[in-house]
Protein backbone atom coordinates (compact mmCIF):
# COMPACT_ATOMS: atom_id res chain seq x y z
CA UNK A 1 0.00 0.00 0.00
CA UNK A 2 1.60 3.55 -0.77
CA UNK A 3 2.34 5.94 1.13
CA UNK A 4 0.24 9.10 1.46
CA UNK A 5 2.36 12.40 0.28
CA UNK A 6 2.11 15.42 2.20
CA UNK A 7 0.65 17.44 -1.06
CA UNK A 8 -2.18 14.14 -0.99
CA UNK A 9 -2.84 14.38 2.33
CA UNK A 10 -3.49 18.44 1.78
CA UNK A 11 -6.15 17.58 -1.14
CA UNK A 12 -7.79 15.48 0.92
CA UNK A 13 -7.78 17.26 4.16
CA UNK A 14 -9.27 20.34 1.85
CA UNK A 15 -11.86 18.31 0.07
CA UNK A 16 -13.27 17.49 3.72
CA UNK A 17 -13.18 21.10 4.68
CA UNK A 18 -15.31 22.65 1.68
CA UNK A 19 -17.63 18.77 2.67
CA UNK A 20 -18.02 19.80 6.20
CA UNK A 21 -18.60 23.46 4.89
CA UNK A 22 -21.59 22.02 2.57
CA UNK A 23 -23.01 19.75 5.27
CA UNK A 24 -22.69 22.28 8.25
CA UNK A 25 -25.11 25.02 6.15
CA UNK A 26 -28.46 24.39 6.96
CA UNK A 27 -27.74 21.88 9.31
CA UNK A 28 -30.19 23.20 12.11
CA UNK A 29 -33.05 23.68 8.85
CA UNK A 30 -36.02 22.28 10.79
CA UNK A 31 -36.51 18.29 11.58
CA UNK A 32 -38.87 16.64 9.13
CA UNK A 33 -41.15 13.41 9.76
CA UNK A 34 -38.85 10.53 10.26
CA UNK A 35 -36.10 12.54 11.94
CA UNK A 36 -38.91 13.89 14.52
CA UNK A 37 -40.35 10.28 14.82
CA UNK A 38 -36.90 9.05 15.60
CA UNK A 39 -36.67 11.51 18.49
CA UNK A 40 -39.82 11.25 20.28
CA UNK A 41 -40.24 7.73 19.60
CA UNK A 42 -36.64 6.79 20.73
CA UNK A 43 -34.14 9.39 21.20
CA UNK A 44 -36.02 10.65 23.96
CA UNK A 45 -36.56 7.28 25.56
CA UNK A 46 -34.15 6.49 28.84
CA UNK A 47 -30.89 4.90 27.73
CA UNK A 48 -32.28 1.57 29.22
CA UNK A 49 -35.36 1.78 26.98
CA UNK A 50 -33.83 2.32 23.36
CA UNK A 51 -33.16 -1.81 23.05
CA UNK A 52 -37.26 -2.55 24.17
CA UNK A 53 -38.65 -3.27 20.88
CA UNK A 54 -37.50 -3.73 17.40
CA UNK A 55 -38.77 -0.72 14.70
CA UNK A 56 -37.49 -0.38 11.48
CA UNK A 57 -38.06 3.45 11.94
CA UNK A 58 -34.93 2.50 14.73
CA UNK A 59 -31.47 2.76 13.07
CA UNK A 60 -29.74 2.13 16.43
CA UNK A 61 -26.18 2.20 16.01
CA UNK A 62 -26.53 5.61 14.62
CA UNK A 63 -29.45 6.61 16.96
CA UNK A 64 -27.17 5.46 20.07
CA UNK A 65 -24.34 8.11 18.63
CA UNK A 66 -27.58 10.74 17.95
CA UNK A 67 -28.74 10.44 21.77
CA UNK A 68 -25.27 11.29 23.64
CA UNK A 69 -25.13 14.69 20.85
CA UNK A 70 -28.65 15.25 21.91
CA UNK A 71 -27.66 14.86 25.40
CA UNK A 72 -24.65 16.93 25.27
CA UNK A 73 -25.98 19.84 22.90
CA UNK A 74 -29.68 19.66 23.54
CA UNK A 75 -32.86 19.15 20.88
CA UNK A 76 -31.69 21.45 18.43
CA UNK A 77 -31.39 19.92 14.78
CA UNK A 78 -28.03 20.48 14.49
CA UNK A 79 -27.11 18.37 17.28
CA UNK A 80 -29.64 15.71 15.97
CA UNK A 81 -28.24 15.34 12.98
CA UNK A 82 -23.92 15.74 14.26
CA UNK A 83 -23.95 12.24 13.91
CA UNK A 84 -25.42 11.49 10.85
CA UNK A 85 -23.03 14.64 9.00
CA UNK A 86 -19.57 13.21 10.73
CA UNK A 87 -20.47 9.90 9.64
CA UNK A 88 -21.16 11.63 5.85
CA UNK A 89 -17.55 13.27 6.24
CA UNK A 90 -16.59 9.40 7.21
CA UNK A 91 -17.90 8.24 3.82
CA UNK A 92 -15.69 10.61 1.78
CA UNK A 93 -12.25 10.14 3.44
CA UNK A 94 -13.15 5.75 3.35
CA UNK A 95 -14.30 6.40 -0.65
CA UNK A 96 -10.70 8.02 -0.76
CA UNK A 97 -8.51 5.32 0.69
CA UNK A 98 -10.69 2.88 -1.58
CA UNK A 99 -10.47 4.72 -4.50
CA UNK A 100 -6.44 5.35 -3.83
CA UNK A 101 -5.40 1.86 -3.16
CA UNK A 102 -7.59 0.80 -6.55
CA UNK A 103 -6.97 3.32 -8.82
CA UNK A 104 -4.37 5.97 -7.39
CA UNK A 105 -4.76 9.27 -5.80
CA UNK A 106 -5.84 11.37 -8.97
CA UNK A 107 -9.02 9.31 -9.12
CA UNK A 108 -9.44 9.05 -5.36
CA UNK A 109 -9.29 12.85 -5.47
CA UNK A 110 -11.49 13.16 -8.01
CA UNK A 111 -13.84 10.65 -6.47
CA UNK A 112 -13.69 12.53 -3.07
CA UNK A 113 -14.88 16.15 -4.49
CA UNK A 114 -17.55 14.38 -6.65
CA UNK A 115 -18.43 13.25 -3.12
CA UNK A 116 -18.24 16.50 -1.53
CA UNK A 117 -20.13 18.32 -3.57
CA UNK A 118 -23.02 15.30 -4.44
CA UNK A 119 -26.59 16.60 -3.90
CA UNK A 120 -27.45 13.27 -2.28
CA UNK A 121 -24.56 12.91 0.17
CA UNK A 122 -25.20 16.40 1.37
CA UNK A 123 -29.13 15.45 1.73
CA UNK A 124 -28.27 12.35 3.80
CA UNK A 125 -25.35 13.84 6.02
CA UNK A 126 -28.03 16.63 7.24
CA UNK A 127 -30.88 13.68 7.95
CA UNK A 128 -30.43 12.54 11.45
CA UNK A 129 -31.05 8.84 10.13
CA UNK A 130 -28.73 5.85 9.96
CA UNK A 131 -27.93 5.72 6.33
CA UNK A 132 -24.41 7.55 6.06
CA UNK A 133 -23.39 5.50 8.65
CA UNK A 134 -24.69 2.58 6.90
CA UNK A 135 -22.40 4.08 3.93
CA UNK A 136 -19.23 4.48 5.72
CA UNK A 137 -19.39 0.59 7.65
CA UNK A 138 -20.30 -0.58 4.39
CA UNK A 139 -17.59 1.36 2.55
CA UNK A 140 -14.91 0.06 4.82
CA UNK A 141 -16.71 -3.16 4.57
CA UNK A 142 -15.62 -3.59 0.87
CA UNK A 143 -12.15 -1.79 1.41
CA UNK A 144 -11.10 -4.73 4.44
CA UNK A 145 -12.96 -7.01 2.03
CA UNK A 146 -10.30 -6.25 -1.47
CA UNK A 147 -7.58 -5.45 0.65
CA UNK A 148 -8.05 -8.84 2.61
CA UNK A 149 -8.26 -10.66 -0.72
CA UNK A 150 -5.18 -9.30 -2.00
CA UNK A 151 -3.05 -9.67 1.15
CA UNK A 152 -4.38 -11.91 3.68
CA UNK A 153 -3.67 -10.54 7.04
CA UNK A 154 -6.00 -11.96 10.55
CA UNK A 155 -6.43 -8.33 11.65
CA UNK A 156 -7.56 -7.32 8.15
CA UNK A 157 -10.17 -9.95 8.52
CA UNK A 158 -11.32 -8.87 12.21
CA UNK A 159 -11.64 -4.89 11.34
CA UNK A 160 -14.12 -6.57 8.36
CA UNK A 161 -16.26 -8.16 11.05
CA UNK A 162 -16.34 -5.16 13.14
CA UNK A 163 -17.54 -3.16 10.25
CA UNK A 164 -20.31 -5.68 8.95
CA UNK A 165 -21.37 -6.28 12.56
CA UNK A 166 -21.89 -1.93 12.81
CA UNK A 167 -23.59 -2.25 9.37
CA UNK A 168 -26.45 -4.45 10.34
CA UNK A 169 -26.42 -2.93 13.70
CA UNK A 170 -27.18 0.49 12.28
CA UNK A 171 -29.71 -0.95 9.79
CA UNK A 172 -31.10 -4.37 9.20
CA UNK A 173 -30.46 -3.87 4.84
CA UNK A 174 -26.47 -3.63 5.69
CA UNK A 175 -26.39 -7.70 5.54
CA UNK A 176 -26.81 -7.41 1.75
CA UNK A 177 -24.41 -5.66 0.72
CA UNK A 178 -22.48 -8.32 2.94
CA UNK A 179 -24.46 -10.84 1.72
CA UNK A 180 -23.23 -9.39 -1.84
CA UNK A 181 -19.69 -9.86 -0.71
CA UNK A 182 -20.05 -13.58 0.38
CA UNK A 183 -21.51 -14.70 -3.06
CA UNK A 184 -18.55 -13.25 -4.62
CA UNK A 185 -16.38 -14.99 -2.23
CA UNK A 186 -17.95 -18.59 -2.69
CA UNK A 187 -17.55 -17.58 -6.29
CA UNK A 188 -14.05 -17.15 -6.06
CA UNK A 189 -13.72 -20.23 -4.27
CA UNK A 190 -15.20 -22.36 -6.26
CA UNK A 191 -13.50 -21.00 -9.18
CA UNK A 192 -10.02 -21.75 -7.85
CA UNK A 193 -11.22 -24.71 -6.33
CA UNK A 194 -12.21 -25.54 -10.14
CA UNK A 195 -8.61 -24.55 -11.54
CA UNK A 196 -6.71 -26.35 -8.86
CA UNK A 197 -5.59 -23.01 -7.37
CA UNK A 198 -7.24 -23.03 -3.98
CA UNK A 199 -5.21 -21.31 -1.22
CA UNK A 200 -6.14 -22.09 2.34
CA UNK A 201 -6.21 -18.63 3.52
CA UNK A 202 -8.81 -17.37 0.91
CA UNK A 203 -11.06 -19.90 2.73
CA UNK A 204 -10.08 -19.35 6.64
CA UNK A 205 -9.78 -15.57 7.21
CA UNK A 206 -12.64 -14.54 5.11
CA UNK A 207 -14.91 -16.98 6.84
CA UNK A 208 -13.58 -16.04 10.75
CA UNK A 209 -14.54 -12.44 9.63
CA UNK A 210 -18.13 -13.46 8.72
CA UNK A 211 -18.47 -15.23 11.89
CA UNK A 212 -16.89 -12.87 14.00
CA UNK A 213 -19.53 -10.16 12.05
CA UNK A 214 -22.24 -12.23 12.65
CA UNK A 215 -21.68 -13.72 16.32
CA UNK A 216 -21.05 -9.51 17.01
CA UNK A 217 -24.50 -8.82 15.10
CA UNK A 218 -26.71 -11.43 16.91
CA UNK A 219 -25.20 -10.14 20.38
CA UNK A 220 -26.08 -6.81 19.94
CA UNK A 221 -29.84 -7.82 18.66
CA UNK A 222 -30.03 -10.04 21.39
CA UNK A 223 -32.10 -8.01 23.65
CA UNK A 224 -34.80 -7.38 21.04
CA UNK A 225 -34.39 -10.34 18.87
CA UNK A 226 -38.19 -11.58 19.11
CA UNK A 227 -39.06 -8.30 18.52
CA UNK A 228 -36.87 -8.11 14.91
CA UNK A 229 -38.21 -11.54 14.03
CA UNK A 230 -41.68 -10.94 14.51
CA UNK A 231 -41.83 -7.07 12.50
CA UNK A 232 -39.65 -8.46 9.64
CA UNK A 233 -42.17 -11.50 9.44
CA UNK A 234 -45.04 -8.94 8.89
CA UNK A 235 -43.38 -6.40 6.69
CA UNK A 236 -45.26 -7.02 3.86
CA UNK A 237 -48.58 -6.86 5.11
CA UNK A 238 -48.05 -3.16 5.84
CA UNK A 239 -46.66 -2.79 2.04
CA UNK A 240 -49.87 -4.86 1.01
CA UNK A 241 -52.35 -2.30 2.28
CA UNK A 242 -49.96 0.74 0.47
CA UNK A 243 -51.54 3.05 -1.11
CA UNK A 244 -48.43 3.86 -2.90
CA UNK A 245 -47.68 1.39 -5.04
CA UNK A 246 -44.89 2.63 -7.04
CA UNK A 247 -42.84 2.23 -4.36
CA UNK A 248 -42.47 -1.07 -5.15
CA UNK A 249 -41.49 -0.66 -8.36
CA UNK A 250 -38.01 -0.80 -8.85
CA UNK A 251 -38.40 1.37 -11.80
CA UNK A 252 -39.65 3.72 -10.31
CA UNK A 253 -37.18 3.59 -7.38
CA UNK A 254 -34.26 4.29 -9.87
CA UNK A 255 -36.10 6.74 -12.00
CA UNK A 256 -36.47 8.88 -8.45
CA UNK A 257 -32.92 8.38 -7.53
CA UNK A 258 -31.93 10.23 -10.24
CA UNK A 259 -34.68 12.66 -10.82
CA UNK A 260 -34.31 14.35 -7.22
CA UNK A 261 -30.27 14.25 -8.16
CA UNK A 262 -30.96 16.49 -11.45
CA UNK A 263 -33.65 18.51 -9.67
CA UNK A 264 -35.72 17.75 -13.07
CA UNK A 265 -38.11 14.79 -14.38
CA UNK A 266 -38.75 13.61 -18.05
CA UNK A 267 -36.96 12.67 -21.01
CA UNK A 268 -33.17 14.07 -19.02
CA UNK A 269 -34.08 11.54 -16.55
CA UNK A 270 -33.66 8.45 -18.99
CA UNK A 271 -30.79 10.15 -20.57
CA UNK A 272 -28.96 10.58 -17.74
CA UNK A 273 -29.79 6.92 -16.44
CA UNK A 274 -28.05 5.69 -19.90
CA UNK A 275 -24.79 7.84 -19.32
CA UNK A 276 -24.35 6.12 -15.93
CA UNK A 277 -24.76 2.83 -17.12
CA UNK A 278 -22.50 3.48 -19.67
CA UNK A 279 -19.44 5.14 -17.84
CA UNK A 280 -20.31 2.69 -14.68
CA UNK A 281 -20.12 0.04 -17.41
CA UNK A 282 -16.65 2.01 -18.58
CA UNK A 283 -15.03 1.53 -15.38
CA UNK A 284 -15.81 -2.32 -14.77
CA UNK A 285 -14.25 -2.71 -17.70
CA UNK A 286 -11.29 -0.66 -16.79
CA UNK A 287 -11.03 -2.61 -13.47
CA UNK A 288 -10.82 -5.45 -14.90
CA UNK A 289 -7.30 -6.54 -14.16
CA UNK A 290 -6.48 -4.42 -11.11
CA UNK A 291 -9.55 -4.92 -8.52
CA UNK A 292 -12.11 -7.06 -10.82
CA UNK A 293 -14.19 -7.75 -7.98
CA UNK A 294 -15.16 -4.41 -6.95
CA UNK A 295 -17.92 -3.83 -9.69
CA UNK A 296 -19.31 -7.24 -9.29
CA UNK A 297 -19.90 -6.97 -5.97
CA UNK A 298 -21.65 -3.67 -6.58
CA UNK A 299 -24.16 -4.74 -8.90
CA UNK A 300 -24.57 -7.89 -7.21
CA UNK A 301 -25.86 -5.43 -4.10
CA UNK A 302 -28.09 -3.50 -5.91
CA UNK A 303 -29.52 -6.60 -8.05
CA UNK A 304 -29.96 -8.79 -4.54
CA UNK A 305 -31.60 -5.94 -2.59
CA UNK A 306 -34.05 -5.27 -5.37
CA UNK A 307 -34.69 -9.10 -5.26
CA UNK A 308 -34.75 -9.04 -1.80
CA UNK A 309 -37.01 -6.52 -1.08
CA UNK A 310 -39.45 -7.98 -4.08
CA UNK A 311 -39.71 -10.97 -1.94
CA UNK A 312 -40.73 -9.82 1.25
CA UNK A 313 -43.22 -7.38 -0.35
CA UNK A 314 -40.99 -4.63 0.92
CA UNK A 315 -41.16 -0.62 -0.43
CA UNK A 316 -37.88 -0.32 -2.27
CA UNK A 317 -36.73 3.48 -1.28
CA UNK A 318 -33.95 5.03 -3.29
CA UNK A 319 -31.89 5.60 0.01
CA UNK A 320 -31.60 1.74 0.70
CA UNK A 321 -29.20 2.33 -1.96
CA UNK A 322 -27.34 4.77 -0.90
CA UNK A 323 -24.13 3.03 0.20
CA UNK A 324 -23.45 2.16 -3.12
CA UNK A 325 -23.23 6.03 -4.29
CA UNK A 326 -19.47 6.30 -3.26
CA UNK A 327 -18.70 2.74 -5.56
CA UNK A 328 -20.78 4.04 -8.78
CA UNK A 329 -19.10 7.54 -8.73
CA UNK A 330 -15.82 5.95 -8.50
CA UNK A 331 -16.86 3.81 -11.42
CA UNK A 332 -18.50 6.90 -13.55
CA UNK A 333 -14.75 8.77 -12.79
CA UNK A 334 -13.09 5.56 -13.69
CA UNK A 335 -15.26 5.26 -16.76
CA UNK A 336 -14.65 8.63 -17.96
CA UNK A 337 -10.81 8.28 -18.35
CA UNK A 338 -10.88 5.21 -19.61
CA UNK A 339 -13.59 6.98 -22.73
CA UNK A 340 -10.98 9.94 -22.70
CA UNK A 341 -7.81 7.62 -22.78
CA UNK A 342 -9.57 5.28 -25.24
CA UNK A 343 -9.73 8.58 -27.33
CA UNK A 344 -6.25 9.50 -26.98
CA UNK A 345 -5.23 5.84 -27.77
CA UNK A 346 -7.56 6.31 -30.91
CA UNK A 347 -6.27 9.55 -31.93
CA UNK A 348 -2.44 9.04 -31.35
CA UNK A 349 -2.31 11.77 -28.52
CA UNK A 350 -1.88 11.10 -25.07
CA UNK A 351 -2.39 14.67 -24.27
CA UNK A 352 -5.83 14.32 -25.88
CA UNK A 353 -6.85 11.76 -23.70
CA UNK A 354 -5.54 13.59 -20.48
CA UNK A 355 -7.02 17.17 -21.72
CA UNK A 356 -10.33 15.43 -22.11
CA UNK A 357 -10.42 14.12 -18.61
CA UNK A 358 -9.35 17.31 -17.01
CA UNK A 359 -12.29 19.37 -18.81
CA UNK A 360 -14.86 16.71 -18.19
CA UNK A 361 -13.69 16.84 -14.63
CA UNK A 362 -14.30 20.13 -14.30
CA UNK A 363 -17.73 20.27 -16.37
CA UNK A 364 -18.90 17.60 -13.91
CA UNK A 365 -17.78 19.25 -10.95
CA UNK A 366 -19.22 22.23 -12.00
CA UNK A 367 -22.33 20.65 -12.49
CA UNK A 368 -22.74 19.20 -8.97
CA UNK A 369 -21.98 22.37 -7.26
CA UNK A 370 -24.66 23.57 -9.37
CA UNK A 371 -27.17 20.56 -8.60
CA UNK A 372 -25.71 20.57 -4.59
CA UNK A 373 -27.33 24.22 -4.15
CA UNK A 374 -31.12 22.75 -4.43
CA UNK A 375 -30.20 21.71 -0.78
CA UNK A 376 -30.43 25.10 0.58
CA UNK A 377 -33.75 26.17 -0.92
CA UNK A 378 -36.33 24.50 0.83
CA UNK A 379 -35.76 22.42 4.22
CA UNK A 380 -36.58 18.79 3.98
CA UNK A 381 -40.06 19.16 5.21
CA UNK A 382 -41.23 22.80 5.73
CA UNK A 383 -43.72 21.39 8.66
CA UNK A 384 -42.60 24.28 11.09
CA UNK A 385 -43.27 26.61 8.18
CA UNK A 386 -46.78 25.18 7.47
CA UNK A 387 -47.23 25.69 11.32
CA UNK A 388 -46.53 29.04 12.07
CA UNK A 389 -48.66 29.88 8.92
CA UNK A 390 -51.46 28.58 10.29
CA UNK A 391 -51.32 29.66 14.10
CA UNK A 392 -50.43 33.18 12.71
CA UNK A 393 -53.43 32.89 10.20
CA UNK A 394 -56.36 30.97 12.24
CA UNK A 395 -59.51 32.70 13.09
CA UNK A 396 -60.99 32.57 16.53
CA UNK A 397 -63.31 29.63 16.84
CA UNK A 398 -61.69 28.43 13.52
CA UNK A 399 -60.67 24.59 13.55
CA UNK A 400 -57.86 23.44 12.36
CA UNK A 401 -57.34 19.69 11.13
CA UNK A 402 -53.52 17.72 10.45
CA UNK A 403 -54.33 15.51 7.30
CA UNK A 404 -51.51 12.56 7.28
CA UNK A 405 -48.51 11.20 8.96
CA UNK A 406 -47.14 14.91 9.39
CA UNK A 407 -50.34 15.35 12.47
CA UNK A 408 -48.17 13.22 15.27
CA UNK A 409 -45.31 16.07 14.11
CA UNK A 410 -47.37 18.79 14.72
CA UNK A 411 -48.74 17.52 17.97
CA UNK A 412 -45.67 16.12 19.62
CA UNK A 413 -42.85 18.07 18.45
CA UNK A 414 -44.62 21.77 17.77
CA UNK A 415 -48.22 20.70 20.67
CA UNK A 416 -50.37 22.10 18.35
CA UNK A 417 -53.31 19.89 19.65
CA UNK A 418 -54.65 19.39 16.12
CA UNK A 419 -56.87 16.64 15.65
CA UNK A 420 -55.39 14.43 13.09
CA UNK A 421 -57.55 12.77 9.71
CA UNK A 422 -56.23 9.57 8.14
CA UNK A 423 -59.62 8.50 6.13
CA UNK A 424 -61.91 9.39 4.73
CA UNK A 425 -64.93 8.69 7.06
CA UNK A 426 -62.68 10.70 9.44
CA UNK A 427 -62.53 13.50 7.07
CA UNK A 428 -66.73 13.58 6.37
CA UNK A 429 -67.22 13.40 10.34
CA UNK A 430 -65.14 16.55 10.77
CA UNK A 431 -66.33 18.67 7.97
CA UNK A 432 -69.92 17.63 8.94
CA UNK A 433 -69.81 20.63 11.85
CA UNK A 434 -70.72 23.50 11.02
CA UNK A 435 -67.93 26.49 10.75
CA UNK A 436 -64.59 27.76 8.54
CA UNK A 437 -62.14 25.09 8.97
CA UNK A 438 -58.20 24.82 8.47
CA UNK A 439 -56.63 21.64 6.88
CA UNK A 440 -52.61 21.29 6.97
CA UNK A 441 -51.89 18.45 4.24
CA UNK A 442 -48.48 17.05 4.59
CA UNK A 443 -46.78 14.19 2.20
CA UNK A 444 -49.86 15.39 0.02
CA UNK A 445 -49.54 12.57 -2.45
CA UNK A 446 -50.01 10.21 0.14
CA UNK A 447 -52.85 11.77 1.84
CA UNK A 448 -54.82 12.92 -1.04
CA UNK A 449 -55.20 8.90 -1.60
CA UNK A 450 -55.86 7.73 1.78
CA UNK A 451 -58.91 10.44 1.83
CA UNK A 452 -60.08 10.84 -1.70
CA UNK A 453 -62.75 13.23 -0.77
CA UNK A 454 -60.46 15.67 0.85
CA UNK A 455 -58.53 15.03 -3.01
CA UNK A 456 -61.74 15.63 -4.42
CA UNK A 457 -62.66 18.79 -2.38
CA UNK A 458 -59.22 20.31 -2.93
CA UNK A 459 -59.38 19.39 -6.58
CA UNK A 460 -56.20 17.36 -6.65
CA UNK A 461 -56.35 15.70 -9.50
CA UNK A 462 -58.30 18.31 -11.85
CA UNK A 463 -55.93 18.97 -13.96
CA UNK A 464 -54.97 21.92 -12.40
CA UNK A 465 -51.43 23.10 -10.35
CA UNK A 466 -53.29 22.87 -6.74
CA UNK A 467 -50.41 25.64 -5.76
CA UNK A 468 -50.56 27.97 -8.42
CA UNK A 469 -51.08 31.35 -6.63
CA UNK A 470 -53.56 32.26 -9.44
CA UNK A 471 -55.50 29.45 -9.57
CA UNK A 472 -59.21 29.96 -9.81
CA UNK A 473 -61.97 26.80 -8.71
CA UNK A 474 -65.08 26.64 -6.91
CA UNK A 475 -64.20 23.85 -5.00
CA UNK A 476 -65.05 23.20 -1.40
CA UNK A 477 -61.48 23.92 -0.97
CA UNK A 478 -59.60 26.70 -0.68
CA UNK A 479 -55.87 26.19 -1.07
CA UNK A 480 -54.30 29.06 0.93
CA UNK A 481 -50.28 28.03 0.79
CA UNK A 482 -48.09 25.36 -0.63
CA UNK A 483 -44.92 24.95 1.46
CA UNK A 484 -42.41 22.91 -0.53
CA UNK A 485 -39.12 20.66 0.79
CA UNK A 486 -36.19 18.85 -0.93
CA UNK A 487 -37.94 15.24 0.16
CA UNK A 488 -39.52 13.27 -2.12
CA UNK A 489 -43.60 14.10 -1.61
CA UNK A 490 -42.64 16.13 1.34
CA UNK A 491 -44.90 19.37 0.85
CA UNK A 492 -46.95 20.92 2.80
CA UNK A 493 -50.58 21.52 1.23
CA UNK A 494 -52.96 24.42 3.68
CA UNK A 495 -56.21 24.44 2.74
CA UNK A 496 -59.61 26.36 3.90
CA UNK A 497 -63.47 25.79 4.22
CA UNK A 498 -65.05 29.40 4.48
Amino acid sequence: MAETSRRDTFWLAAILALAAVLRIWGLNAPLWHDEIHTVVTHLDLPWGDMLRDYSMNHHYLHNIAAKATMELFGREPWAIRLPAMLFGLGVIWATWVLAREMAGVTIAHVTALLLALSYHEIWFSQNARGYTGLALFSTLGMLYFLRGLRSPATGTWVAFGVTLAAAVFTHLTGAFFFMAQGVVWLGLILWRLARGRLDGALVKLPLMGFVIGGVLTILLYLPILPSLLATVSNVSETSAVDVMKEYQNPVWTAMEAIRTGIGQSGALVAVTGLAVLALVGLGSLSLRRREPLFAPITVLHILLTVALLMTVGMRIWPRFFFVDIGFLVLLIVLGGRFFCDLIGRMTGSAALGRGLFILGTVGVVAISAYLAKRNYDFPKQDTAGAYAYVTGIQQPGERVLAVGHTGPDLNSWYKAGWPEIYTDDEYRAALAEPGPVILVVGFPARSFRDVPALGADAGYDDGTDMCDPDRVTDLPLKVLRCFSGTLGDGGMVVLRRD
